[in-house]
């Protein structure tokens, strides 16, 4: 397989970046940052790169000196700051750069939002675009897949995910390796930096106990129960988890009835790797149980990469009763509510209140035989 994999985030990188702008790209560890940092730069000629966790730099870029930071970027129009979570107070030192050095085009990185928004945050308002970046996509590697190896390796993606590393391994002992390190060296590093964040095994049964419910609601108080902790260390968790890109939350969706269920949340996986490697369950899905929820977790992770890409604006939700009427993915975008079911391979029937209730909605189940307009 090809050594790189066009990233579509290159694309939106070079979209929004321009002077008097900041570009930050939040993602995971190891889901290609620096790749597509690399890349990049293959392109530019002028610029400065520079990491956050060098004290040299860390002491130029948090100085709030406007002639010390012309003096560091000196004539470079591309500054580039890889981690930038380490500099303290980056943001005040970033707006001082874009208001000062007008010319100056700055990309700044880091793997959790917690970091860099409480070090960018208010003060690069309406002066920052945020890429998100994710493991591959479908829509990337349909690029250097021909259909009929894009369908033999469905499989494989449901059940080892899509980590660039885990993609060029060809060997499933290889990928199981890798992710197995991933959850256990990298996964949890940025909050575990964190000061009174020390119970790493708390944190890695709490995202156990989640993986076996993908797609379903969460109690805060139930998981709390089974791990011995309070509700509130529970969602302070599940925040941070977040937070580090491991977790997505998504609520429910109400505009009409009382009997809709708003307040509780289902949580997904960034990539199904993770999710089986938490498990410890890799085999076929043949000896699988649960290929219903690993066939939802993809499809949730790689639509949103798909609506990032293609610049979907959406808000995205399930949908349920509490008599038990639901659909697992509404998109409210464009004025309008799009209802999808998904199902490993059978057709699902709209519930009935769902039509009456939004009659302009519309409604689709995404199958394995029709999933790939969907995300990609």
């Amino acid at each position: 397989m090809n050594s790189y994999i066009p990233q579509r985030s290159l694309e939106l990188l070079h979209s929004y970046l321009s002077p008097g702008k900041v570009v930050v790209l939040h993602g995971a560890r190891r889901v290609g940052k620096t790749t597509l940092l690399k890349k990049f730069l293959e392109a530019q000629s002028n610029y400065l790169f520079v990491t956050g966790e060098d004290r040299f730099i860390q002491e130029y870029l948090s100085s709030h000196s406007i002639e010390k930071l012309k003096s560091f970027i000196g004539t470079k129009d591309l500054l580039v700051i890889d981690e930038a979570q380490y500099i303290p107070e980056i943001g005040q030192n970033l707006k001082l750069i874009v208001d000062h050095l007008p010319g100056v085009r700055v990309i700044a990185t880091g793997s959790s939002t917690f970091d860099l928004a409480k070090v960018t945050g208010e003060p690069l308002t309406g002066r920052q675009s945020i890429i998100k970046i994710y493991p591959l996509s479908q829509m990337e590697l349909q690029k250097i897949e021909n259909p009929a190896t894009t369908k033999a390796l469905l499989e494989t993606r449901l059940i080892y995910g899509s980590y660039p590393e885990v993609v060029t391994h060809s060997d499933n002992t290889a990928r199981i390796a890798y992710l197995q390190e991933l959850v256990s060296s990298y996964l949890l590093k940025d909050i575990l930096a964190l000061d009174g964040i020390h119970k790493s095994k708390k944190l890695i049964d709490l995202l156990t106990l989640l993986a076996f419910q993908v797609g379903g609601e969460v109690s805060h108080h139930e998981l709390g129960a089974q791990l011995a902790l309070n509700r509130v260390t529970v969602e302070k968790y599940l925040d941070l988890l977040e937070k580090v890109f491991v977790l997505l939350n998504i609520r429910g969706f109400s505009r009409n009835l009382r009997t809709e269920v708003t307040k509780t949340s289902r949580y997904y996986f960034c990539d199904n790797g993770i999710l089986n490697a938490l498990i410890n369950n890799f085999n076929p899905l043949s000896r699988r149980s649960d290929v219903g929820k690993l066939w939802e977790n993809y499809l949730v992770v790689e639509r949103l990469k798909k609506q990032q890409y293609q610049r979907i604006w959406s808000r995205n939700y399930f949908w349920r009763t509490y008599d038990r009427k639901e659909i697992d993915w509404i998109e409210e975008r464009e004025g309008k509510l799009f209802g999808y079911e998904f199902k490993w391979k059978e057709e699902a029937t709209p519930p009935k209140l769902w039509l009456t209730t939004y009659p302009n909605a519309t409604f689709e189940t995404i199958h394995s035989g029709n999933y790939l307009p969907f995300i990609s």
